[in-house]
Parts: structure tokens; sequence; C-alpha cells
């Protein structure tokens, strides 16, 4: 009994001596997880001197015979004090972190951190309970009793275990740089393409990991984090290609990639639907959601989905086309989710390419910027490229200037420009387009002509006909409206200025 009440004293003193040497060189880490657990500021700096003294005194008092069971009693008052801020935390609704190990290992607390404190107290217990009439000989004593070969032993397995710690302390801090520097990369590649600048880069390729493009998606109901379950079918409802991607809480590479996620989220929510699957506890995914303000965000506890989908790491994406099918192979890694992004918003709404070349362009009606109602087939007569449009897109946004530039250049005889803008009217106009303007509120008109995002743009000639199948991305869609043209945009000038109730224009929007 003696040697297994040492062993637990031991274990019990190794632990908080690294969780107190780990928070006295995370002071920041420890000031900040004290007032994410709601000290007063003024207490945070004290508390974050305290407690990592304290842990460091019960270690130094669990080895020693004499005064083990005051260690013991003193591991359980530490545990008992953690776990009631923990409890307290998460009856709030809130989980940050534990800060438990400092910069060494941090996480949302949880079930499981509760569960570890748990099983912390019960060896704490065990000692007092056990070792009350004799705890077990001294540390120091019982090394003083072993001879010359099994105190090498001991030397020899305590070098190899504190060795074993460095290399995997410097590995863990060597990787998190890695990744940050992975997602800095990432970020760089990102604001590039949105300037319009491609980097092409063939180790990006996405190897055939997973289904093969074309079966069948798995289907699924996930619990949302804001409530009510989510299924396949319905992210898929809006028509739009749907990215799903593979996190979990407590990834380095999911962290940081976190705010790129609430970016594509929101500049690319007319061309891609973006969920996340977590495969965590909820209230950790919860957090990691607030923290973050993403959208669509599923729990997957288990990792029954991810597997289903063949992502056999975090984060991993794979997009699922508008019709149900797996549209790519399973990307993983910040750079390759990156790739597979930015190749899905550039790609074609459907295989088709949209409407059929030839066949009549479809009759609507929508409001220009004055409010006056256009009919698409108005612009028979003249060869016009619609684009469609979106000022919250960040690659429309990348092409903006030089389609502004081609506004003002544009020789006689080039195809004219009609803009279908899905997004706010305010916003739409401060675009500063000479060209025609018809807003497309509820996305009649996209939806029309099949062109399931922006930027996209199709031809129609001047007869009225589908001249080009549907382009989509910014290179494309500023070749379609640059393509030489035969006809001009000659709009009349009587009949513009009847719809809009005026005298005629010195020059109609859209021509030369």
């Amino acid at each position: 009994m003696g040697a297994i009440l040492l062993l637990c004293r031991v274990g019990l003193a190794a632990v908080f001596a690294v969780a107190g040497v780990a928070k006295l060189a995370d002071r920041e880490g420890a000031r900040k997880a004290a007032v994410d657990f709601g000290a007063p500021k003024a207490l945070a700096g004290p508390l974050a001197l305290a407690f990592p003294l304290a842990e460091l005194a019960v270690a130094g008092l669990l080895l020693p015979e004499r005064t083990a069971l005051w260690g013991a009693a003193g591991v359980l008052v530490l545990l008992v004090i953690f776990s009631c801020a923990m409890a307290l935390a998460l009856a709030r609704g809130s989980a940050p972190d534990c800060n438990c190990f400092g910069q060494l290992h941090s996480e949302p607390v949880g079930p499981k951190a509760l569960a570890r404190n748990g099983l912390l107290a019960a060896v704490a217990a065990f000692v007092v309970i056990a070792g009350w009439s004799d705890p077990g000989p001294g540390a120091l004593a019982w090394i003083g009793d072993l001879d010359g070969s099994r105190l090498l032993a001991v030397v020899a397995g305590s070098v190899a275990v504190v060795a074993l710690a460095a290399c995997g302390w410097t590995l863990l801090h060597v990787m998190r740089a890695y990744g940050r520097v992975l997602v800095r990369l990432d970020q760089v590649e990102h604001a590039l393409a949105v300037a319009g600048i491609s980097l092409e880069d063939p180790e990006l390729e996405l190897p055939p990991t997973g289904h093969p493009p074309g079966t069948p998606a798995p289907d699924f109901s996930l619990p949302a984090t804001r409530g009510g379950s989510v299924t396949l079918d319905g992210l898929l409802e809006p028509g739009r290609p749907l990215m799903l991607l593979f996190t979990s809480p407590g990834c380095g590479p999911c962290e940081e990639l976190m705010p790129t996620v609430t970016t594509w989220q929101s500049e690319l929510a007319d061309v891609l639907t973006i969920a996340l699957v977590s495969g965590s506890d909820a209230k950790v995914v919860r957090a990691e959601d607030e923290q973050h303000r993403l959208e669509n965000v599923l729990v997957d506890e288990g990792f029954a989905v991810t597997m289903a989908y063949a992502a056999s790491g975090t984060p991993s994406a794979v997009v699922v086309s508008a019709g149900g099918e797996v549209a790519s192979w399973v990307a993983s890694g910040p750079d390759r989710i990156r790739r597979l992004v930015v190749d899905t918003v550039a790609a074609p709404a459907n295989s088709e390419g949209g409407l059929a070349v030839g066949e009549p362009a479809p009759q609507l009606a929508l409001p220009d910027l004055e409010g006056q109602l256009v009919e698409i087939a108005e612009f028979r007569g003249s060869e016009v490229a619609l684009v469609f449009w979106n000022s919250r897109c960040g690659y429309c946004r990348s092409m903006h200037e030089q389609l502004l530039e081609w506004e003002a250049e544009r020789p006689a005889g080039a195809t004219g420009l009609v803009v279908i803008a899905s997004g706010d009217a305010a916003a739409t106009r401060e675009e500063g387009f000479a060209s025609r303007v018809l807003l497309d509120a509820d996305t009649e008109g996209s939806a029309a002509f099949l062109a399931g995002g922006t930027p996209m743009a199709v031809r129609i000639d001047a007869d009225g006909k589908i001249a080009s199948p549907v382009v989509a991305g910014a290179d494309a869609v500023l070749g379609l409206v640059g393509a030489a043209s035969s006809d001009s945009f000659e709009l009349s000038i009587s009949h513009v200025a009847g719809q809009q109730g005026r005298s005629p224009p010195d020059r109609v929007p859209g021509t030369k």
C-alpha cells in the first residue's frame, strides 16, 4: 500500500508542478483566464500569481512523508475551487479557455475538464483516506533506500521523461507556429485573389480522397448550435453549391482559419453555402460559433457525418452540388480548402452553363435605380451583356475598377452592359456604374437565367436570344463583356425617355 500511495502522491505532484510552472510562464494567459471566469480585473493579476504558487506549494508538500496529507488536502481544495469556477461558467452559457497548463495545453471548459478534475480529486481523496495513518514513504527517503543499479534506473527514467516532455513541448510550439504561418499565407492568397491576382500551385490540386465526384452525397440531419436540426436537403434548398467544412475545437489550423470562414460566409453567400460540421461537445461548438459569429454550425458528436464523407482530419472540406451530388474530392488543410473555395465560386453555376445558346431570353421585368420597371425585351436591337452583381461579393469588388474603366473607354460597337444587382439599392447606386442598372432583390432575374451566384454574366443578341453560356468569375465576366461585337448598344432615345418619364438625355447610360 505504501508504494501505491507514493506513486499517487508523485503523480499528483508532477501534475500540479507542471501546471504551476506553465501558468507562471504564461502570466498574461492566466490573467485573461481569471477575468474570463468572472474574477474582477483588479484581482486578475494577484490570482494569476497566487494559484500557480499554490499549485507548486501542494506539489512540494506531497513529496515528504510528514506533509503528504496536507499536500493531498490542498490538492482537493484547489480542485474544488477550479471545478466550481468551471461549473459556474458553464451555467452562464460560456466556455472560456481553462488555461490549466498555460501554453502547454488550453481548451474550452466542458465535461472533459470537469471529469479530469474529478479523477485527480479521487486520487487525492484516496491519499487522504488510505494514508491517514501512514501516507507511505517520503519520495526522497524511498530514493535513498535504492541500491546502485535501481538508483541508476530511476535517474535514467526520470531524465527520459523530462527529455520526452521537453521534446513534446517544443514540438507543440513549433507546430503551432507552423500552423499560424500556413494560415497567414492562406490569408495573403485570399487577399490576392480578391484583388484579382491568382496564384497557381500544382501542389494544391486535390488528391483523390473521399467519394468520387458525381456520387450521391451522404444524407444527414444534425443539431445546429442555434437550435433545431439541419438536413442536407435544407442546406441545398437555396439552389447553390454547398461546402461542408469539417472542424474541431482545439484544432490550431481550424481556429486560425475561422475568421476567414466568417468572411467567406458573408462575401460568398450568393454563390456558395458554407456549413461547419464540428465533431465535439455541443457547448464547446456553440462557444466557437458565438466567438466568430459563424453561420450554419452543426454538431457532429461521434464524427458520424465526418466519417460518412471520408474526411479523415480537420480542417477538411468537400463540395456538394446543388443537385445533391459530391462535387469535389476532400480538401485537407487551409491551403487546399482555400483553393477549393476559389475553384467552386469560379465554376459555372451548372454543367450546362445556363440556358441553351439560341433560345429566347427569359421575359421578365426588373426595377431600375429610379424604381421604373424595365423589361429585358426592351434591349432587343442591340447585343447586351447581363452582369449579375452584388456589392457585398468580394469577387465583384475585385473587378469593379476594371469594369468602370471599360465603361469609360468602351469602343463604339462593343457589347453593351446591363448590371443586374441583387444587393442593397443604396450600395449598388454608390458603385458608380454608367451602364443601366436593374435591381434583383429577390434574385428573380438570376434564377431566370440560371445564374447561381455573382459575379456571373451572359450575352443576349440583337434578336433577344441567348448568345453565350453563363460564365462565372471576374476574369470570365470581363472577357465576355469585352468581347468584340458587330452590333452596338444604341437604345432608342425616345423609348428610354418614355420609360423614365423625362426629356431625352444627352447620352443614354450604357452607350458611348
